[in-house]
């Protein structure tokens, strides 16, 4: 029966109640309403026996339980593997889902069926949540896994060398223990949704006969004695919300050779909640002036009709709206290098190395610029990658904020020909007016979070818009009342023009809710003074801080300003607590563990 059949004539429920239920599975998608279909389920029949709860006994637990862990640094792992457990649920199967970073690695003997979902950070780095498992399978304690069947799916970029290397290396040890695999492994770059939604449904069929052969299994959504809730509330990276700007203000000075703008949004009554370390997704569109000169150097009809997963709309709308132009990726070069027949092009993709280079430096109007090429309305749309969103480190605390959610974003502009290029999402939040609607969701962050005893002190090293998460640390301790010693290094090019948030650090200083401040502008010398010759200056104030149990943090740059960081950290502990190199990399890693030792970096 539909719910618009419902009325309190025919239904059991009240008016007020087929109300609240029509409601609510309005804003469910398939899946969840799938879950929530097993969930009431399994109410009901816990109801029929007097039990009270949802909790399963030990008795009526299945046998044959499904794991699927996670390792997400942006998210998106911890969707795909929160999409796969609410489908496993609707079947029936007994899941139990849980985050690579929360996994108890003495469980891995145990287990028979277990599927991963796993992300690569950076050059072939395992994310935050999954490099504890990942150092366990490599060690002399793995066990062996005889008994377990397995599925990995990898997410990965292209662009980048080592692409899916952490979810290969899951495949590779699993399988080296003695596992067996239920399907090869998927490894999937950027625009991952369909390659995962096949695997989901393929890995879910492959489980069965082992469900089904276990005659002692129950069917029920419910594992471990508790529900797992894989239903996504409120808005997400496929759901957004619907925001509107109120300022997009630049905070650099007018001589900075950069454009630092502090954004404002208005979440309204969306019933938004976020956490200080969180980071927000933000969906936007193409500027319209460079969509044009791609139309022009590739003389098409912006009116020409294309097609995008079924639905009819003008070249140049598909243009703005759901294809990626500012970020090349590999493949997109070599499907132009396969029409333009350009030799040098061709040569160009024969070479890994080169090929990375020109994505990182290129954006597609270059290519299409550098390399003519002819080519219809339909192929142009087919080998661009759709828009992905851009994470944005929050920089506000509901605390102090409310409704709002602050970032700050550094325009990306570089010059080529002559020619200025900008990043995708950083020129439309920079352009932003107030009124402009922009689609976002919060992308939690759980591995970068401000200690839970509020008398921990806290080490924050942010140079440029890696300050921003500690904007919203310093708000949400200052509407908090905490009281404990704070340590901020921030550095930029000069202190006239660069010094972001100037004016609230000094206030906090001022109130003593901030401890201590350290600042390096690097150019305002004639020796460059970074963050990590300020960490080296105060290494022995430092160090004592780390002993007397503060939590340590960096936001930023991975590529350069956190390896030069943890260096300098090294140096500390070596120079300071009289540790060998050993020793001291292993301290860091301890640190790590224990969750003291936080990054956050991009």
């Amino acid at each position: 029966m539909l719910l618009k059949e419902l009325s309190s004539l025919t239904s059991p429920l009240s008016e007020a109640q087929t109300e609240k239920l029509k409601q609510l599975t309005s804003e469910l998608n398939a899946v969840q309403l799938a879950w929530v279909s097993g969930y009431l389920s399994a109410t009901a029949e816990q109801g029929a026996q007097g039990q009270s709860g949802v909790a399963l006994s030990a008795e009526s637990q299945p046998a044959q339980t499904v794991t699927v862990l996670y390792g997400s640094q942006t998210g998106n792992g911890r969707g795909v593997a929160s999409e796969l457990a609410a489908k496993a649920q609707a079947l029936g199967y007994g899941v139990n889902l849980v985050s690579m970073g929360d996994y108890k690695v003495r469980q891995l003997k145990q287990e028979t069926l277990l599927l991963a979902v796993v992300s690569t950070h950076g050059e072939g780095d395992a994310p935050d949540d999954a490099i504890e498992l990942h150092k366990f399978l490599s060690s002399k304690r793995a066990p062996k896994l005889d008994n377990l069947h397995f599925s990995v799916l990898a997410l990965g970029d292209s662009s980048y060398e080592f692409f899916c290397q952490t979810g290969k290396d899951f495949d590779e040890k699993f399988t080296s223990l003695g596992a067996k695999a239920l399907l090869p492994i998927v490894e999937c770059d950027v625009d991952y949704e369909a390659a995962a939604e096949q695997w989901q449904t393929e890995v879910l069929e492959a489980v069965k006969p082992f469900i089904q052969n276990d005659s002692s299994a129950s069917v029920v959504p419910f594992v471990g004695g508790s529900a797992i809730s894989v239903a996504e509330s409120g808005f997400t990276k496929q759901k957004p919300f619907t925001a509107e700007v109120l300022v997009s203000q630049k905070l650099t000075g007018r001589d900075s050779d950069r454009d630092v703008r502090h954004v404002e949004i208005e979440l309204g009554e969306s019933g938004i909640q976020y956490q200080a370390g969180d980071a927000l997704g933000v969906w936007f569109t193409n500027n319209e002036n460079l969509v044009d000169d791609i139309l022009a150097k590739l003389s098409l009809d912006a009116d020409e009709n294309v097609t995008l997963a079924d639905k009819a709309l003008t070249l140049k709308q598909a243009l703005i709206d759901n294809k990626e132009l500012t970020q090349l990726n590999p493949n997109t070069v070599k499907a132009w290098a396969a029409l333009s027949q350009n030799a040098t092009l061709l040569t160009l993709c024969e070479d890994k190395a080169q090929l990375r280079q020109y994505v990182i430096n290129h954006q597609v109007i270059d290519l299409i610029s550098q390399y003519p090429a002819t080519v219809t309305a339909a192929q142009f749309v087919d080998l661009l990658r759709g828009i992905t969103p851009r994470l944005y480190s929050i920089a506000s605390s509901q605390s102090e904020v409310e409704s709002e959610v602050h970032l700050t974003v550094a325009l990306v502009e570089e010059e080529h020909d002559g020619e200025a290029r900008f990043g995708g999402a950083s020129q439309f939040l920079a352009s932003a007016t107030e009124g402009t609607q922009v689609k976002v969701y919060v992308e939690p962050n759980n591995h970068f979070r401000l200690p839970s005893n509020p008398d921990t002190p806290v080490i924050m090293i942010g140079p440029g818009t890696g300050v921003a998460p500690f904007r919203a640390f310093m708000q949400e301790r200052a509407a908090q009342g905490v009281s404990s010693n704070s340590w901020l290094f921030f550095g930029n090019p000069h202190f006239e023009q660069d010094f972001l948030y100037q004016v609230e650090w000094q206030q906090y200083l001022k109130a003593g809710e901030l401890t201590r401040l350290d600042l390096a502008f690097s150019r305002d010398q004639a020796h460059k003074v970074y963050v990590q010759d300020k960490i080296a200056e105060q290494g022995a104030d430092l160090w004592q801080w780390l002993n007397e149990g503060a939590h340590l943090y960096i936001c930023g740059d991975a590529e350069r300003m956190a390896k030069d960081v943890h260096q300098a950290l090294i140096e500390v502990a070596m120079t300071h607590g009289e540790l060998n190199l050993e020793q001291a990399n292993a301290y860091f890693e301890t640190l790590r563990t224990d969750k003291r030792y936080q990054k956050d970096v991009y």
